[in-house]
């Protein structure tokens, strides 16, 4: 066979295999968000591995029971005391005594009101930190999914180069031993060969630690589909009519905050210890001659006030106050850096994607140009291995601006509060 033919076939498979290049470096379809499959599935399957979201359950459990206890009649359980009292002892006349005693503690003026109002506050904030942890776990699977998104897509393309290589060099090798070509570039296809394999590896590996990354997040096997998500419309909130308005972070801050303040109204209206009611009833006689006399008491024990103990617990909850007000702002500052970092990084990335474009249209035609002038004799196989690998970057680098552009989006997002 001749050598302009042994050419023509060999540049016919290479642009065939450039052609499939770029569709391998594409994003599969984004499926509806209720389908599964979707990001929004996936968040449910993780949280319901999550032991925070568990933890969360026994706090809303304790602030229940919190306002329970606040719409009680008496701010502690009342109790009730029996006793006897008789003379066998000593002089043994018959003299018998039984007291029944019923104490009852009382709310202090503005107490009952602070302390409702504080189980209130407890209940809202184990809800605001559910909301923020579901965004956190959020986080999370986005950065697992396109982890996984980018190692799939390398390691769909190493493969690809290395079934092209390892075809490659069979036809340099059939070409040397026909004459055609030189012993050297026999050697440079094999070491192309050789480095799409190692390259393989490298990508075969890291594609199995993405997918049990993910599968320890979910708890199930990776799709088989990644799906990019839209950028959200609504700053520092949920394009999503039903979600909060608010972003969950400063939400749960905020409720930290309102449950602080509500605890220093607490020590306030606390002045001191609950007074207590009792109730007594006694029954009595004095020797066995006489019957028995029954009578009935009330007795209230006004405890006294500490001022030592009352500055002790209003500045206890003023300090937590104060550092929650001061943790709100901190997380305020910190999202609004981070929605405005995320932003600049989606415009980057929108820029990067749109220079891998022409970047992979110029390494196209390039290819087009050397594959014609080796098989026509005017280039030699080492510039015709270089351009292919030029092409071969180029299309790497487009279909990483693609998923990185896509995780751009996730993180915007992210910063916003959005869920999936």
């Amino acid at each position: 066979m001749s050598a302009a033919r042994w050419s023509l076939r060999l540049v016919t498979f290479l642009a065939g295999v450039m052609l499939g290049l770029p569709g391998l470096a594409a994003l599969p379809p984004s499926p509806p968000p209720t389908q599964e499959g979707g990001l929004g599935f996936w968040l449910e399957q993780a949280w319901l591995r999550n032991p925070q979201a568990k933890a969360l359950d026994a706090r809303e459990g304790e602030a229940r029971a919190a306002q329970e206890l606040a719409s009680g009649l008496t701010p502690e359980p009342g109790s009730v005391s029996v006793g006897t009292l008789n003379d066998q002892l000593n002089s043994n006349r018959g003299k018998r005594e039984i007291a029944v005693e019923l104490n009852a503690y009382l709310w202090l003026p503005g107490q009952k009101a602070a302390r409702e109002a504080e189980a209130e506050s407890r209940f809202a904030e184990v809800g605001a930190r559910r909301a923020a942890l579901r965004l956190a776990l959020a986080g999370e699977l986005r950065e697992a999914w396109w982890t996984l998104a980018a190692a799939r897509n390398t390691a769909s393309l190493a493969a690809r180069r290395l079934e092209t290589a390892r075809t490659l060099a069979g036809e340099v090798q059939r070409r040397h031993r026909a004459g055609d070509l030189s012993r050297i570039d026999a050697n440079l296809a094999e070491m192309e060969t050789q480095a799409a394999e190692a390259e393989w590896i490298d990508a075969d590996g890291a594609l199995l630690q993405a997918e049990h990354a993910f599968r320890a997040l979910t708890g199930a096997p990776a799709p088989s589909s990644v799906a990019a998500e839209q950028v959200a419309t609504a700053e520092r909130g949920n394009a999503n009519p039903s979600a909060p308005q608010t972003h969950p972070q400063l939400g749960a801050a905020a409720a930290a905050s309102r449950s602080a303040r509500a605890k220093v109204k607490v020590a306030e209206e606390s002045r001191r210890t609950a007074p207590e009611l009792s109730l007594l009833a006694l029954r009595e006689r004095a020797d066995f001659s006489e019957a028995y006399t029954d009578s009935v008491g009330i007795r209230l024990k006004i405890p006294f006030s500490s001022s030592a103990l009352v500055r002790r617990e209003s500045s206890a909850a003023q300090a937590e106050a104060d550092q929650s007000d001061a943790e709100m702002q901190r997380v305020e500052n910190r999202v609004e850096l981070d929605v405005a970092r995320a932003r600049q990084a989606l415009q980057a990335a929108e820029r990067q994607y749109v220079l891998a474009e022409q970047r992979r249209a110029l390494s196209t035609d390039s290819l087009r140009l050397a594959e014609k002038s080796f098989a026509l004799g005017e280039s030699d196989l080492a510039t015709l291995l270089r351009i292919r690998a030029a092409a071969y970057d180029a299309d790497t680098f487009l279909a990483r601006q693609r998923i990185a552009r896509a995780a751009a989006i996730s993180r915007l997002n992210q910063t916003l509060g959005v869920l999936p």
